[in-house]
């Protein structure tokens, strides 16, 4: 499991950034889980009012997360699942929402949290989705992770000392 390895983040001052959430709709379970997991994730850090958008595949979220970036949020996540097929449709989509949440994020200065999860089976990916029994909790680390990395960018905003 690729869990193991991962930071343990401590977020602070982070109370008053503009967080907007774009979730897919394919595959209803794990994305109520990952949705949940970013949604408790963003109160837990003091985060009272996100934004919460709903599109309809993994493929469609780098457009509406860049239309965010642009309009001022400090951090956008996205969260997503493709489970591989008998077809190359998989490497397509995640080649491609991949590459184009990173384009948004280097092009824009936004930080994108990447909750999209990439497996080869169903059970993979309820195993990621933060639901009860799950291993890991995908949607809850994408927060913290986007997060965590706009409240670096505030910092140097800040005048050097």
């Amino acid at each position: 499991m690729s869990g193991k390895g991962a930071p343990e983040l401590t977020v602070k001052n982070c109370e008053n950034l503009r967080v907007a959430v774009v979730a897919a709709q394919w595959h209803e379970t794990v994305m109520d889980g990952l949705t949940r997991g970013a949604l408790r994730a963003l109160r837990e850090l003091g985060i009272d009012e996100p934004t919460l958008l709903r599109v309809p595949g993994s493929f469609e979220l780098p457009v509406v997360v860049k239309a965010l970036a642009q309009r001022g949020y400090d951090a956008v996540v996205a969260l997503g699942v493709v489970v591989r097929g008998g077809t190359p449709h998989f490497d397509y989509v995640c080649q491609g929402v991949t590459q184009g949440l990173v384009q948004v994020s280097v092009e824009t200065g936004v930080p994108v949290g990447f909750g999209v999860l990439t497996c080869d089976t169903e059970e993979q990916a309820l195993e990621r989705a933060g639901l009860a029994g799950s291993r890991e909790d995908k949607g809850h680390e994408a927060v913290t992770a986007a997060v965590a990395t706009a409240t670096t960018l505030r910092t140097l905003a800040e005048p050097w000392r």
